[in-house]
């Protein structure tokens, strides 16, 4: 018996390493990209039926596992407070120190609001560069104004 949607992506994590699946390949199984394919695999985001099915299919899950895959989860994967996993923490540095800036730009080219992580894209890509290959990280959500009542 599983008890929470955490123990579906232990299971998810422990096929991936045991049979070498890429999160690519996770992707292709359900149509859409590696990144929310990816993160629905690590429990932030919801499939649907047909998805968790692919899934279920390409990591071996169980029916119960697979119907875990369709709950709505608790969002939010930081361990703790400030990260401590060197990648993820500059990520936490990046807003920490640009965070402001970001903020600033998109009102005084907005307005007043927010970018959307729910009408929200994100594309990951290498870009060889002789000097080191750069991570080139695209963020693209809907800009959500607010109103006044």
């Amino acid at each position: 018996m599983i008890s929470s949607r955490e123990e579906v992506t232990k299971m998810i994590l422990s096929t991936k390493v045991r049979k070498g699946i890429k999160w690519t390949q996770a992707a292709e199984a359900t149509g859409l990209s590696k990144e929310w394919t990816t993160a629905g695999c690590l429990g932030q985001m919801t499939f649907n039926k047909p998805q968790a099915e692919a899934i279920g299919k390409l990591f071996a899950l169980s029916d119960e596992a697979i119907a875990w895959l369709q709950v709505v989860p608790y969002k939010g994967s930081l361990p703790t407070a400030v990260p401590t996993d060197p990648l993820v923490y500059r990520w936490y540095e990046i807003v920490s120190v640009y965070g402001t800036t970001i903020k600033e730009l998109i009102h005084e080219e907005f307005g007043d609001g927010i970018m959307s992580a729910i009408d929200f894209s994100m594309d990951i890509q290498r870009t060889e560069d002789p000097k080191g290959d750069r991570v080139n990280v695209v963020l693209s959500g809907k800009f959500l104004p607010y109103k006044s009542y």
